[in-house]
C-alpha cells in the first residue's frame, strides 16, 4: 500500500520524512521511501531482526534497529519526532468522535465541513483550557 500512496504525490515534489507505524516495517515499503530520497521514519517490531543489508533500504532500516537497541524506543521516538504522529492520531480520534460521517459528496465541501469540524473542536478545547495572567 505505500509504494501506491507514495506514488500520488508528483515526482517533482520532495518528501523530506515518511512516519508510519509498525505495520509499514516492511522491505517494500522502506524500499519505496528510499526511491524518493526520503527518510523512513518506522519504528522497528519488537521482535524484528536485522536484514541482509543488500540494499539502502535494509541498511537504514539496520541503522534504526541499531539506534532503538543502543538508546531505546523512547529516546528513538523524540530524536526522531515520531511521538508527532501519535499526536496526530489522536486529535482525529477526537474529530471522528466529534461528529458523524461526512455528509457532502463533493471533495470542496467535504473539505469545507471537515474545516467547520476542526474549527468548532479547536473552540471546544480552548474553552476548557485554562489562562495565565501575570499579577505582579
Amino acid at each position: 500500500m505505500l509504494p501506491d500512496l507514495l506514488g500520488q504525490i508528483p515526482e517533482a515534489e520532495q518528501i523530506g520524512t515518511v512516519t508510519a507505524d509498525r505495520a509499514y516495517d516492511t522491505r517494500r515499503g522502506h524500499t519505496a521511501i528510499i526511491g524518493r530520497q526520503a527518510t523512513p521514519v518506522i519504528p522497528i517490531r519488537k521482535n524484528g531482526p536485522a536484514w541482509k543489508e543488500d540494499c539502502p533500504a535494509a541498511r537504514v532500516r539496520n541503522e534504526t534497529l541499531r539506534a532503538t537497541r543502543h538508546y531505546g524506543r523512547a529516546f528513538w521516538k523524540r530524536w526522531t519526532g515520531y511521538h508527532a504522529r501519535s499526536r496526530i492520531e489522536a486529535k482525529m480520534r477526537c474529530l471522528k468522535a466529534f461528529s458523524e460521517p461526512i455528509a457532502a459528496r463533493d471533495p470542496e465541501r467535504q473539505a469545507a465541513e471537515i474545516h467547520i469540524r476542526i474549527a468548532l473542536m479547536n473552540r471546544c478545547n480552548a474553552l476548557g483550557t485554562d489562562g495565565t495572567v501575570r499579577v505582579a
